[in-house]
């Protein structure tokens, strides 16, 4: 039997349950994310960066209870990483529009899947750090072309 800590763990690594779907877990995530980032950014960017501090912070502890449990570097079904991640690629966006959010969506996930460089290199750190800042680091680079995207 889990402990409450563990449940926690769980719940929030798996992102209250769409690590879980059988296909895609890291877009389901990513989705999972949006009715995140548009409650955040009614307090602004300010509201999305704290967020994302504190998705991505919390997200390490349960990556890493989760990781540990399952005994694997970088479970699937841990997608508490694609929330930070996208939280991040949106945080140039000042007034969101549906056009925006599926932009940096699109933009996000390919920067997850394909981890260009130096963003592949945070998977080594250890446990959630691992898990987490990678993604972390792929919105970062979203959130840039963000700001080249609305400069045209």
């Amino acid at each position: 039997m889990r402990r409450a800590s563990s449940k926690v763990a769980w719940a929030i690594a798996t992102w209250f349950g769409c690590g879980l779907v059988p296909k895609a877990p890291g877009t389901a995530g990513t989705l999972g994310a949006v009715p995140l980032y548009l409650i955040a950014i009614r307090c602004g960017r300010t509201g999305v960066a704290f967020t994302a501090i504190a998705v991505a912070l919390v997200g390490v502890w349960a990556a890493s209870v989760v990781a540990r449990e399952l005994h694997k570097k970088d479970p699937q079904l841990v997608v508490v990483d694609e929330v930070a991640g996208l939280l991040v690629t949106m945080l140039p966006v000042t007034v969101p529009t549906w056009r925006s959010v599926a932009i940096g969506f699109v933009l996000f996930r390919m920067l997850d899947v394909v981890k260009p460089w130096p963003v592949r290199r945070l998977e080594s750190l250890p446990a959630g750090w691992g898990i987490v800042l990678d993604d972390v680091a792929a919105g970062a680079l979203g959130a840039l072309i963000m700001i080249g995207l609305q400069s045209l």
